[in-house]
């Protein structure tokens, strides 16, 4: 009863433990591509196949010196980390026997030639990594051969049965650990499915593996043949299957065929880009003026044009008359500035002033001059009263003018107040010589 506990207690240990790695993520990169959400990554698999006592690692220290092979079998569930590496746990029972001369020192007196024994795999357990040398596939994606390594750690139950054809000798089960290691292939029949083939040996941590207590440690192999099936939706590749050569080159398809295209659209666009700027740059009617600017398209050959395309149109030199003024107009112009009164403090002009006013109006008609009336006072009263009433007085005067006939664009009036006068304002004199309206001809 003590020994069946165990025995469970080690089998929930090993499974509590490979469930808890395999409880991991599969993390993904930046890309995603080796995300949960991408690949299948859970797997179980059963197989069957022979037990032998011979490996490849036989040398000449063997208790038993010929194999007969037994039946093996088995099954596993597996977590996929990466598309090159995974967790398996592994479950294993069946035979292992053996027969032929033994060293018998150390053994039963009773014991000797072509004695056999036959141990009985009750049951072990064992935490393995898988490493996949390789995804060979180039066209597709799913790999269709898989060759791997395997290498862990497990533990195991079992009993040895020695016998020499009179006597049998019954050994109790016994637990303990071994290493299994191993090499395969695997073939994918469909998505998801795979046929696996294997060779393991496992190497035990007892010399009694086959009942007798001599030698090193015992050792045994299992050649099999299995069947694998991806857990998960069917619609997803399973990792473990997973080409990343064949990915590198549908990558590399997909990316030249967008290139490609955007090669296709940029030369379409550089065409339609050319076909508009001939258009718009292009000049139909030789003018010199790109099509774009013209605003007269279809101008003469020859015909001059300026910047808009349109027909030039020369325009006449401007002769600017030379003006000449004589000492005679001078003088009509003096006259009329002396006898030139307003009333007192106003900006009326008083009768005795309008023939000399006339003579000026008539020579401005006459010549076509222009004049400029600067009107001035004394500092008599305020600056303002001052300004204003000079400019009203000049302004009077070009009234008058034009009211004679003369051009009031060619006239301009002006006032300064007392600011720019021509004698002193302490006297008289002074003041009567400020009070004055100027004419400038030109």
């Amino acid at each position: 009863m003590k020994s069946n506990i165990t025995k469970a207690a080690m089998v929930v240990t090993l499974l509590g433990a490979s469930s808890q790695l395999f409880a991991q993520d599969t993390t993904p990169d930046a890309t995603g591509r080796f995300g949960k959400k991408e690949f299948r990554t859970w797997s179980i698999g059963a197989h069957a196949g022979v037990l032998s006592s011979n490996t490849i690692f036989n040398g000449a220290n063997r208790d038993y010196n010929s194999a007969r092979e037994a039946l093996g079998y088995g099954g596993y569930i597996k977590k996929q980390i990466l598309p090159a590496l995974g967790l398996q746990a592994d479950f294993l029972a069946g035979k292992v026997k053996g027969s032929g001369q033994f060293n018998p020192l150390g053994t039963p007196q009773y014991f000797g030639s072509n004695t056999t024994f036959e141990t009985h795999l009750e049951w072990s357990a064992a935490l393995t990594a898988v490493y996949n040398l390789a995804n060979i596939s180039i066209n597709n994606e799913n790999a269709v051969l898989i060759p791997y390594v395997k290498g862990g750690v497990g533990y195991m139950s079992s009993g040895a049965e020695n016998s020499n054809g009179t006597t049998t000798v019954q050994n109790h089960y016994k637990d303990g650990y071994f290493i299994p290691v191993g090499a395969g292939f695997k073939l994918g029949v469909a998505k998801g499915i795979n046929l696996d083939f294997g060779y393991d040996v496992n190497f035990t941590k007892t010399a009694e593996f086959d009942g007798l207590n001599t030698g090193k440690f015992d050792k045994f192999s299992y050649g099999h043949a299995g069947i694998e099936f991806a857990l998960g939706s069917k619609s997803k590749p399973q990792l473990q299957n997973y080409s990343s050569l064949a990915n590198l080159r549908n990558e590399s398809a997909e990316e030249s065929a967008a290139l490609r295209n955007a090669l296709s659209t940029a030369e379409q666009k550089a065409a339609r880009d050319r076909e508009i700027y001939a258009k718009e740059m292009g000049d139909d009617d030789g003018d010199g003026v790109a099509n774009k600017f013209d605003k007269c398209p279809g101008t003469p050959a020859g015909t001059v044009v300026d910047g808009s395309g349109c027909p030039f149109v020369a325009v006449a030199p401007i002769i600017k008359e030379k003006i000449i003024i004589t000492e005679a107009d001078r003088k009509v112009v003096s006259e009329a500035i002396k006898n030139l009164e307003f009333d007192l403090g106003k900006a009326t002009i008083r009768d005795k002033s309008f023939p000399t006013l006339n003579r000026v109006a008539a020579l401005l008609v006459e010549k076509n001059f222009s004049l400029k009336l600067a009107g001035h006072t004394d500092n008599t009263g305020s600056m303002a009263l001052n300004l204003r009433l000079s400019k009203d007085r000049a302004e009077a005067v070009k009234a008058y003018l034009v009211s004679q006939g003369a051009n009031a664009s060619r006239i301009e009036a002006v006032g300064y107040g007392p600011n720019q006068p021509i004698a002193t304002n302490k006297t008289a004199a002074g003041r009567q010589q400020n009070r004055r309206v100027e004419f400038t001809l030109y």
